[in-house]
């Protein structure tokens, strides 16, 4: 198979939430004359960010410059949030379904309709380093950083120095902020999409051009149970300790990316307050002192004012933070060192896992006797701040694997070699070949490059009890639910949700040649001790995603919503189905390299213009990118599809 011709980030690996992926909505944010955001009132917002994951980058560092609130009816957007001087740079690829807060700001009580970002699209301000172990026929060589002048940032405003994108996103429903309360606005990027980041190889170049478009992959995120966000580490600066102990008041900072040593952090004016967990009790670990203890308050700890502290945390439903663990050190870099990113490789043989780093590289960690692995579960507190196992006997079995998203601690960060002191499991997610589907379970089978990293791994269904989150419409959502990548909106749940994924996992399509047929793909959120599978993970929530396919040729053009393709090892042509329909519309874009300059246009065939332009461009012999999920009937059906114009990709 080749994948280093033209390549869109792999779709085949996403990890998306309800409402992380699929189609960018137009909408009015010019306003109207009638404003209705009331002014003597405010609310405060909690303002995160998160992705989706891929396993090819191990850094895509952006410049959030600015988020604005679109006010109903109109008026005037308001800031939630505005960078430090010395903006930082935010890595998506460490918020693998987890959220990064930026802070926390007071703004009229109203409802809010959408968000406007700022990025940065000057050179520099966005970095892309390759992982140490991306997928097989990937573009890149492993663990390098992409020079800034094969980086183009598309729809870039203004004159450098001072080049920005503006991304327009319109909520999936609004955001009611509420006087002399709490709220929480989620957007996410979507590492997944496959119009985010556009890799183009002109013939004879040898090296990837890389288009960055925004446009699209900025999702609204709604939050119905603001309980079950997990949030990524923070890091902040101790301001204060309340008089009656029971809280401290941080400093939100980040960390200087890329990593410097020793690393250093880029203070913000977001002041956070963190509660203590009177009830279960917070771990608060001393990395100068190495030890540890269970405290209920932080008298025991009045020298904390000034120090540096990295905080697991969560939030109650009032939206107060809640500390589950809490490092502090004298020195910043004491508390990042602690390696944070996703699981490269189980050596379970000699007892050592590798974290990918942010620098491309990886990171062993030796597990012993005494390593605690923790799974987030904020929406629990005693289970949050429980360990789901301790010592060797957890790497056996594939519990744990490559791709899950971890943050460790160890015990010296100057000890070699690095042995983990705990092991924050923040998401664990199988993925790839669905197989033996059944109304007990089914099998995912994922092949790596090397071959030790491989799995076959069988998971059965939560308990149709357990909670589940909620809908779209926030309806509770009891037992496994599930959906297609690009309608992440329509979660099919209830009575009928594992029947549903039975059959709709039980297509393949095939090429014929060295490329076969393509089977169902998916991913699975997997939970630990469910009624269903104590001590041991069951499948909670499924996604079917896009498969894999190399670069492919128009063989007969569109007619009647399909077209028939051939790809590159392949010996046949397969039909692709194409939805013009408005809700559900395939994803279309154009991508046009001409005169050194890659340009990607969204095309809205839900028009009739729309769809005038894709016939015309899958013209016989066109070259073409699908994603789509095989079909019973042996079709395709496209849930992203990209056709390229001016020069052809090299293949």
């Amino acid at each position: 198979m080749v994948r280093n011709a033209t390549r869109f980030l792999s779709v085949g690996l996403a990890a998306v939430l309800i409402a992380a992926c699929g189609g960018g909505n137009s909408g009015n944010y010019g306003g109207t004359s009638n404003p209705t955001m009331p002014t003597s009132q405010t609310g405060t917002v909690s303002t995160v960010i998160t992705d989706a994951s891929s396993e090819d980058w191990a850094t895509i560092g952006v410049k959030v410059l600015s988020i604005a609130l679109v006010p109903q009816g109109g008026g005037s957007n308001v800031a939630v949030y505005t960078a430090p001087a010395t903006v930082p740079l935010v890595n998506l690829a460490q918020l693998d379904q987890i959220a990064e807060i930026l802070g926390n700001t007071s703004v009229p009580a109203g409802t809010y309709t959408g968000a406007v970002l700022t990025i940065g699209a000057n050179p520099g301000d966005v970095l892309l380093t390759v992982a140490a172990n991306p997928e097989t026929g990937f573009a890149e060589t492993p663990g390098t950083t992409i020079p800034t002048d094969r980086l183009q940032i598309q729809h870039a405003q203004g004159m450098a120095p001072n080049l920005t994108a503006s991304v327009k996103v319109n909520f999936v429903t609004p955001l009611v902020v509420s006087a002399d309360q709490n709220n929480a606005l989620a957007l996410e990027f979507d590492l997944a999409h496959p119009a985010f980041l556009v890799g183009h190889v002109p013939p004879g170049a040898g090296n990837t051009l890389w288009a960055v478009n925004f446009n699209g992959p900025v999702h609204h995120r709604p939050l119905h149970d603001l309980t079950r966000l997990v949030l990524r580490h923070m890091y902040g600066d101790v301001a204060s300790i309340a008089t009656d102990n029971a809280s401290i008041m941080v400093t939100k900072e980040f960390p200087v990316e890329p990593a410097v040593s020793p690393e250093t952090a880029i203070a913000t004016t977001q002041s956070l307050q963190i509660l203590v967990d009177s009830t279960n009790g917070t771990i608060f670990y001393d990395v100068d002192a190495k030890s540890h203890s269970v405290i209920k308050d932080f008298s025991s700890e009045s020298n904390l004012p000034g120090r540096s502290v990295r905080i697991a945390a969560r939030y109650q439903e009032d939206g107060t933070l809640v500390a589950t663990r809490i490092w502090a050190s004298d020195q910043f870099n004491n508390v990042w060192l602690s390696p944070e990113g996703h699981v490269l490789h189980v050596d379970a043989g000699n007892n050592v896992i590798i974290v990918a780093s942010e620098s491309g590289g990886g990171v062993a960690l030796t597990v012993d006797a005494n390593t605690q692995f923790f799974f987030r579960q904020p929406q629990g507190p005693a289970a949050d701040a429980t360990p789901i196992a301790t010592g060797t006997a957890f790497l056996a079995n594939h519990d744990l694997v490559r791709g899950f998203k971890v943050h460790a601690s160890v015990v010296d960060p100057l000890a070699a070699p690095l042995v983990a002191q705990t092991i924050d499991i923040e998401t664990a997610v199988y993925e790839g070949r669905i197989s033996a589907p059944s109304a007990a379970g089914f099998t995912l089978t994922r092949l790596f490059g090397m071959a030790k990293d491989d799995y076959v791994y069988s998971l059965n269904y939560i308990a149709d009890s357990t909670a589940n989150g909620m809908d779209g419409n926030g309806n509770a959502i009891n037992g496994y639910k599930w959906w297609n990548f690009a309608y992440p909106t329509l979660v099919n749940s209830g009575a009928n949700a594992i029947a549903d994924f039975v059959s709709a996992t039980d297509g393949s399509v095939n090429f014929g040649g060295s490329m076969g047929s393509v089977p169902s793909r998916g991913i699975s959120f997997a939970r630990w001790n469910d009624p269903a599978n104590p001590h041991g993970w069951s499948a909670a929530a499924s996604i079917l995603t896009p498969s894999i396919l190399p670069l492919g040729f128009v063989a007969t053009g569109l007619v009647n919503n399909a077209f028939t393709m051939t790809v590159i090892g392949g010996a046949n042509a397969a039909t692709v189905d194409v939805s013009p329909a408005s809700d559900s519309a395939t994803l279309v874009y154009q991508v046009d390299y001409t005169a050194g300059v890659v340009t990607v246009n969204p095309i809205d065939i839900a028009t009739s213009a729309g769809l005038a332009t894709l016939t015309t461009g899958l013209a016989a012999g066109a070259p073409v990118k699908v994603y789509g999920v095989p079909q019973p009937d042996g079709t395709l059906k496209a849930y992203v599809l990209a056709y390229f114009t001016g020069q052809a990709p090299a293949q």
